[in-house]
């Protein structure tokens, strides 16, 4: 299937960089201390640096893992456990805290249901960003991101960025080494925003261009069409859609490049991750709708599962 796309030429290369429309003053980073959750550690410091935020570091100790640790003892065993579960919690982060020097931090180690704690601090403290290691793994016929990040994708009021099994290449940072070693950094030159025109779309697609203005980086912004069974007969809908995508610019971003508006057809999920590799973009942004507004087996996060899994680069959700 052709795919139309629409690009321009970039202005002056040299030209002073605008300043930066967004605040991220506030990051929160979720850990369990597996290598999934380890692996987006960089990109919470590298992020936290770049915009000068305080770095939430949080473990929750879940009654789930408890249990399971416990082996079905008594509840003074049980005691014991959690004591001995929550010191080896400071410890990984009294570590993490050794690797991040110069950069503003604070540390939770909680106790119960993971999301509750999590939303607690998220309105608490004004998070404006949640970094998050999904493993997205394939079980019982669909994609499983995990229990943790399945949460805060669906309920988290702020954006979240997730950092997926496949990420690799440019967009893959280093792990964090001791301080003498110079620090990652996150550089983003290309960027693409996919969006199905939902609710507050617009506001979606204003962070995008204010991320793309604070990296002077390349943004894409595509919509698939997945029915285009009658395309051939009434191609209306592919330019209409088309000046939809143009309307998502801002009309007043400082961006570095004009933005490139492109349609696609057919499953979304498998067209946004060729787009992306075609591109070698270093982030993927997604408007999703809120957790509110659809539910059942209905609910449309089967495309961000599979982009999430699936993506060579994070992936940045953006609530609509």
């Amino acid at each position: 299937m052709t795919v139309l796309e629409f690009s321009k030429t970039a202005p002056d290369a040299g030209e002073k960089k605008p300043s930066s429309a967004l605040s991220v003053k506030n990051v929160l980073f979720s850990t369990d201390f597996s290598p999934t959750s380890e692996a987006a550690l960089p990109y919470a410091v590298a992020i936290a640096r770049r915009f000068g935020s305080t770095l939430h570091i949080v473990h929750v100790l879940s009654e789930a893992n408890l249990l399971m640790m416990s082996g079905g003892v008594d509840y003074v065993s049980m005691g014991t456990i959690y004591d001995d579960a929550r010191a080896e919690a400071k410890e990984h982060i009294e570590k993490i805290a050794e690797l991040i020097e110069g950069v503003p931090h604070r540390s939770y180690v909680r106790h119960g249901l993971i999301w509750k704690n999590l939303a607690g601090i998220i309105a608490e403290h004004e998070i404006d960003l949640v970094v998050v290691g999904t493993h997205g793994r394939t079980g019982l016929g669909k994609l499983v991101l995990g229990s943790v990040a399945e949460d805060i994708l669906r309920h988290a009021p702020c954006p979240v960025l997730t950092v997926g099994p496949k990420v690799s290449g440019r967009a893959k940072l280093p792990e964090l080494a001791a301080h003498d070693v110079a620090p990652p950094e996150l550089e983003i030159r290309q960027m693409l925003f996919a969006t199905n025109f939902a609710k507050n779309a617009a506001l979606a697609a204003s962070d995008a261009a204010s991320l793309a203005q604070e990296f002077r980086a390349r943004l894409v912004l595509i919509h698939v069409i997945e029915d285009y069974t009658r395309l051939g007969s009434e191609p209306g809908p592919i330019e209409e859609n088309l000046n939809r995508l143009r309307e998502l610019i801002p009309r007043n971003s400082q961006l570095q490049y004009i933005p490139e508006t492109l349609i696609d057809f057919g499953n979304a999920s498998e067209r946004i991750l060729k787009a992306a590799t075609e591109r070698d973009v270093d982030m993927i942004i997604l408007g999703a709708r809120s957790s509110s507004e659809v539910g059942g087996t209905h609910f449309p996060w089967s495309v961000a599962h599979h982009v999430i899994a699936q993506a060579h680069c994070p992936v940045l959700t953006i609530r609509q």
